[in-house]
């Protein structure tokens, strides 16, 4: 108790050095709380960014290579799937259902999915949640197109929009448009925090007619290109599609309907478990996390290095403080004691500060962070690893004290009672 009216009244009297000190470490501490949740939030979202779905197939080529075009819209298949092929596994008595993907067009540095109702139906992502639409309706007409949150609002689009679809995958305007055969948009898309955001979603048959009349890759002359307005949706027949996810009706079956994908006989196909695949392509990215950590905990060092300068450079101050607790009876590690204590209640108040300001941080940046980045900061409050990473800054904190409080514990009673000229 006498510690503690000592310290309280020691760290007032240096109030401006000790709010400055709690400031620093505050600081830290907040940044490297926050950077765990936001490590936290991302490999949940990423992990996350489809659920339900037992299994992706596409065309023989590689997981990796599979889950970044089909999730992520990112990249290119090296080959489609027949359509025939894809009607022939979705007989598969172990199957629930499937959602078709046909990729291949942009808009505007978007990129264009073709799929159908099934997509709006069975596609989930962080757990239950569903994609629905924050206004109009699914995909129903030809040249129909539904729109996600992200698109809407950089490109200002709403329902009755006209939107071209540029040929081939590009990162602009493109090359090549589609200006004959415009789609309208009539739904748009809630914000998911997840790839679905940034792309346009027409139905298959609205993607094969894109490219009717279309030789070898190479575009019709006007002459010869069928009028939009003469295109019935009944009348167009869906050639390949680019992969397709699948649900299966018990997960005990899984793998077995995995391996017989991957043997089909017709087809080479590569059937693959998303939520494996995106947990081995996180570890891959593994390293940015870790050097984002490695940052925070230097930012720490830093703060308490800014502590030890503070109480190291307050001793001068305090030579006479020292001396005549040394004269009232105060033994050397009595002293030492003292200032081990302040240097512990410094660290303590600190990191109970920092993880108040990561708290208030979050709670008011969490709408911003989940609308701009998909960071959806869920959870506990604090884990297991938080709370050591407070326990070990606190000790760091005290142990620091111990620098300042053996100097301190070397001054004499007649040095500090003593006037250096």
């Amino acid at each position: 108790m006498i510690f503690l009216n000592l310290a309280i009244k020691s760290l007032k009297n240096r109030s401006f050095a000790t709010m400055l000190t709690v400031v620093s470490v505050a600081l830290s501490v907040a940044l490297l709380l926050s950077v765990e949740r936001a490590q936290r939030a991302a490999q949940e979202g990423f992990t996350q960014t489809i659920s339900k779905t037992d299994l992706i197939v596409g065309a023989r080529s590689g997981p990796l290579q599979l889950v970044l075009y089909t999730v992520f819209n990112l990249g290119n298949a090296t080959h489609n799937v027949s359509f025939e092929t894809y009607q022939d596994v979705k007989k598969n008595p172990a199957i629930e259902w499937t959602i078709p993907y046909s990729l291949g067009d942009s808009h505007r540095g978007y990129r264009v999915v073709g799929t159908n109702d099934d997509f709006f139906n069975h596609y989930h992502y962080r757990g239950d949640k569903k994609v629905e639409l924050k206004s109009g309706k699914v995909l129903q007409g030809l040249w129909d197109v539904v729109i996600g949150s992200e698109v809407a609002d950089k490109l200002n689009y709403e329902l009755g929009h006209s939107v071209v679809i540029a040929h081939g995958v590009t990162k602009g305007e493109g090359v090549l448009h589609h200006e004959t055969r415009p789609f309208k948009v009539v739904g748009i898309m809630k914000p998911t925090g997840t790839p679905l955001d940034r792309a346009v979603y027409i139905g298959l048959e609205g993607m094969e007619a894109l490219h009717m009349d279309w030789h070898d890759g190479a575009a019709p002359s006007a002459s010869k290109e069928t009028p939009s307005s003469q295109i019935k949706i009944e009348d167009v027949k869906v050639h390949t599609i680019t992969a397709f996810f699948v649900g299966a009706k018990s997960r005990i079956e899984t793998l077995k309907l995995q391996r017989d994908i991957n043997e089909y006989k017709n087809e080479p196909l590569l059937a693959i478990i998303p939520g494996a695949t995106l947990s081995e392509l996180w570890q891959g990215l593994s390293y940015v996390e870790n050097v984002l950590r490695m940052i925070s905990w230097m930012v720490l060092a830093v703060g308490f290095m800014g502590m030890l300068i503070a109480l190291t450079t307050t001793l001068n101050e305090r030579r006479r403080e020292m001396a005549i607790l040394r004269a009232v009876g105060a033994s050397p590690r009595q002293i030492l004691g003292l200032l081990v204590f302040e240097s512990a209640l410094l660290s303590m108040i600190g990191v109970i500060s920092g993880m108040i300001l990561s708290f208030v941080l979050t709670l008011s940046l969490q709408p911003w962070l989940e609308n701009e980045f998909g960071l959806y900061l869920e959870g506990p409050a604090i884990t297991s690893t938080e709370i050591a990473y407070m326990f070990v800054a606190i000790v760091v904190g005290t142990l620091i004290g111990l620098i300042p409080a053996l100097r301190a514990q070397k001054q004499t009673l007649k040095d500090g009672l003593s006037v250096r000229l």
